[in-house]
């Protein structure tokens, strides 16, 4: 096993050298020819930066090395500490080299550090700790394979889990945070392009490409369709197509982009059959629907493909994890709470006539209505068209209701509504359906906050963007921290508003 596992290391670690030595070599392509061979509508070449690839390649090492040191590490540490003895070097080094290289195979054939500059931090981080799983599992079915799992210490397997676990979390979470910021101060390069378009237009892309690590090396003109026709009838190359080959062959960028507007669709043809002459990619960005194809892809739709331009916000795995933490909680809520449930509902008889809870028509999922169930805290039930928010010093609530809702006591048996799958622990605010009909006609996309279930607290409330909405402003702030959240979902951050809905100073304001 140990001369299986060196000559693996071996392996890879060349390969690993063999990619490197090839971003440098990329890295430091010619570039003395540039400046001569360009043509009068080239705009502004800027200074070659360093390779996305590069640092990638260094950083995947990184989490190599320090995947082998950890797991070995705490095997030496629960030795020591636990029975004051060695590991024997001769079947623990071989563990943490096997663990290490099944971490870093997993991690390049699902592909985590590819698109790292435009994944989000979350998921850069949970495929890490995927990829440390996969590896324990297949670790472990090794020794059970090879007969040897009696003489390895589970103790010692369980701390090598946690600590290589560990291990990938900071060593991403800083290799991340550096990669943003370097990206974002323009040190890092992951790809090369050149522009054709209009100057404003090519302008605006290429400051929109640097957010991503994508330098523009230059940007064109679209050739005019005389010279285009020139071309293709008489074989021949006018000067502006003639300067754009010329740059890319000097440059060597990584990609075209041709930001055609509605005009020049019928001469693209004729250009792309001109650039498949050089070895690059070649892409077209519809100019006036930039933005609509910015979150696009090709999808495969039966037996054609399509521009996917819109998907639902959460995947069926997404919404699985999400709804389990929603019933666990909400049962492990409503007994824990139950105590409080029956203070609440005896203050509220004593306090004022009336029932004890109360149900109002709001929109939820889908923009379906639902019923939601609150503690009553006001001397009248509105609902429906009669509606009107609460105002500060409202002289409907009652005394132990301004308790409650300052609280958020008054909001706890909507657990009953996440047991029966109308709500979830956390996500938008449902609106009365009055209060919607108010404000979707002046605002956009204000449905699309519906595309989830709605949520007992959400990103809105903790960030104190609660309470009554009198004017647009106020309204249009809380649904865009409601669109934040929907296109930035993920388990950590409903357990991170959770937290704060718990202990932030700004999820109790304007609670009245």
């Amino acid at each position: 096993m140990t001369v299986w596992v060196w000559w693996m290391v071996r392996s890879l670690l060349g390969c690993m050298s063999a990619m490197s030595s090839e971003y440098t070599t990329q890295s430091r392509r010619p570039q003395s020819a540039i400046l001569h061979s360009v043509a009068p509508s080239l705009r502004g070449i800027r200074p070659r930066t360093r390779r996305l690839s590069e640092a990638v390649a260094r950083m995947v090492a990184i989490e190599f090395l320090a995947v082998g040191l950890s797991a070995y590490i705490a095997s030496f540490a629960y030795h020591y500490v636990g029975s004051n003895s060695l590991p024997r070097a001769n079947q623990y080094v071989p563990a943490a080299i096997f663990i290490a290289v099944m971490v870093l195979l997993f991690s390049i054939s699902f592909r985590h550090f590819e698109t790292i500059q435009t994944q989000p931090r979350h998921r850069f981080l949970w495929s890490g700790i995927g990829a440390v799983g996969l590896a324990f599992s297949l670790f472990l079915s090794t020794l059970f394979l090879f007969k040897i799992s009696e003489d390895y210490s589970r103790g010692s397997f369980i701390f090598q889990v946690l600590t290589v676990a560990i291990a990938v979390i900071a060593t991403r979470a800083v290799a991340y945070s550096w990669l943003q910021s370097a990206t974002a101060a323009g040190l890092l390069t992951a790809r090369r392009v050149v522009l054709i378009g209009e100057d404003a237009v090519c302008a605006r892309f290429a400051d929109r490409l640097k957010a991503t690590g994508i330098l523009s090396v230059g940007s064109f003109q679209f050739p005019s369709g005389k010279e285009l026709l020139l071309h293709e009838n008489a074989l021949k190359t006018g000067p502006s197509v003639t300067a754009i080959i010329d740059l890319c062959r000097n440059t060597h960028p990584d990609d075209v982009i041709i930001l055609a507007n509605q005009e020049n669709f019928s001469k693209i043809p004729c250009l792309t059959r001109k650039l498949s002459e050089l070895p690059i990619n070649v892409h077209i960005v519809p100019r006036d629907s930039m933005d609509l194809f910015a979150t696009a892809r090709i999808a495969e739709f039966g037996n054609v493909k399509t521009f996917q331009v819109f998907s639902t916000p959460l995947s069926s795995f997404d919404l699985y994890i999400k709804r389990a933490f929603d019933v666990v909680a909400a049962i492990a809520g409503l007994i824990l709470f139950s105590p409080l449930f029956l203070c609440a509902a005896v203050a509220i008889k004593l306090d004022s006539p009336g029932p004890i809870f109360f149900w109002q028509k709001r929109h939820g999922y889908n923009k379906q209505e639902v019923k939601v169930l609150k503690f009553r805290t006001m001397r009248t039930t509105e609902d429906g068209n009669d509606f009107q928010q609460v105002r500060k010093n409202d002289h409907r609530v009652t005394h132990v209701g301004r308790i409650l809702r300052s609280s958020n006591i008054d909001e706890l048996p909507q657990l009953i509504n996440v047991l029966m799958g109308q709500m979830s622990l956390v996500g938008p605010r449902p609106h009365a359906c009055a209060h919607n009909d108010m404000f979707e006609g002046q605002i956009l996309p204000f449905a699309r906050r519906h595309n989830v279930k709605p949520g007992i607290t959400g990103w809105a409330q903790v960030n104190g963007a609660r309470g009554e909405t009198d004017t647009l402003e106020k309204m249009r702030q809380r649904i865009e921290y409601d669109l934040y959240y929907i296109d930035n979902w993920s388990f950590l951050f409903d357990v991170k508003i959770i937290v704060m809905t718990l202990f932030s100073r700004k999820s109790y304001l304007n609670a009245y």
